[in-house]
């Protein structure tokens, strides 16, 4: 089954990797005999379907998670190895969406207004004063 991230981006089954293990956590009495937990992996460096931009993109926007070319998501939340495939296809799905996601606007600085500088420092002077007015009288 295909990884529909976006659609323009389809990932081929053939380029996705699985490995199963035991899941830790509750499992009742199928706890010690099922592979329940799930890994899902993908080997950004021999895709066929990402450009040579939106490679280098995820590249330095995941290094953290890649290991040698290649992002694992891994998934145990569920007793059900079929529920922690379907998880860990949509946790891939979204950390590429994340990774491909075009930068924010920067944000521009501003002059705050000259009102709210009166207010501002109005607020900081009604401060000093409640401040001022807690202190034991001065024996002068």
């Amino acid at each position: 089954m295909d990884l529909e991230v976006s659609p323009a981006l389809i990932i081929p089954e053939r380029e996705l990797g699985w490995r199963f293990s035991r899941s830790s956590g509750p499992g009742g009495q199928h706890v010690n005999t099922s592979d329940s937990r799930v890994e899902l992996f993908w080997n950004i460096t021999e895709s066929t379907v990402l450009s040579d931009d939106e490679r280098m993109l995820l590249f330095t926007r995941l290094e953290h998670r890649l290991v040698l070319g290649v992002v694992t998501v891994a998934a145990s939340e569920q007793r059900s190895q079929l529920r922690n495939r379907e998880i860990a296809l949509r946790k891939l799905a979204e950390l590429v969406t994340e990774g491909l996601a075009p930068e924010p606007a920067k944000r521009r600085r501003t002059k705050p207004t000259r009102g709210s500088a009166r207010r501002h420092l109005a607020a900081k002077q009604q401060r000093s004063d409640t401040k001022r007015n807690r202190q034991r009288p001065s024996a002068d």
